[in-house]
């Protein structure tokens, strides 16, 4: 769902949060690009435990606090979007030079699936003039029981065919 290859998106993502850090007087350590690059590294969507153990596990010297408080300033500079799906921990993902799109979320396995249809965006148009209304990114969460048989969590009370 990229429109940039990767190198030249991740020196972007470095400018602009090296930029946004300058204007905030905030300090610029490699410990917050680390964070940085590590999200940008990857196709999942992680929570920030997730992250602070990758990094770990890279040798990065890295605290609990400073994942939080690093996502919290990629937020901020919209180089990082956050998600709450259902009841499950905040979950990050990219947000620079990718396509929006949109999830389906299974009720049994958590397993996340990301579609993209180009009629939603669309409707976001459509609303966006009707509201005179500058509509800077959207989020569609679709929750139900996915279908397929190796569904690790499904119980007997929500069997594959129930909808």
């Amino acid at each position: 769902m990229s429109t940039l290859p990767q190198q030249q998106r991740l020196d972007e993502v470095r400018t602009i949060f090296k930029a946004f850090l300058k204007k905030r007087n905030k300090r610029q350590t490699p410990e917050r690009f680390a964070v940085l690059e590590a999200i940008y590294s990857t196709d999942d969507h992680v929570d920030a435990d997730e992250l602070f153990v990758r990094l770990k596990q890279d040798g990065t010297r890295v605290s609990r606090a400073t994942v939080y408080n690093t996502l919290e300033l990629l937020m901020e500079c919209d180089l990082v979007v956050r998600h709450q799906f259902g009841k499950n921990q905040a979950r990050y993902e990219r947000a620079y030079s990718y396509w929006q799109h949109d999830h389906l979320i299974c009720m049994d396995c958590n397993e996340l699936f990301e579609f993209c249809d180009p009629r939603l965006q669309s409707v976001q148009e459509m609303v966006a003039e009707i509201y005179d209304f500058d509509i800077k990114h959207h989020s569609l969460n679709m929750y139900g029981r996915c279908q397929r048989e190796n569904c690790p969590n499904r119980t007997e009370e929500a069997p594959a065919a129930e909808a």
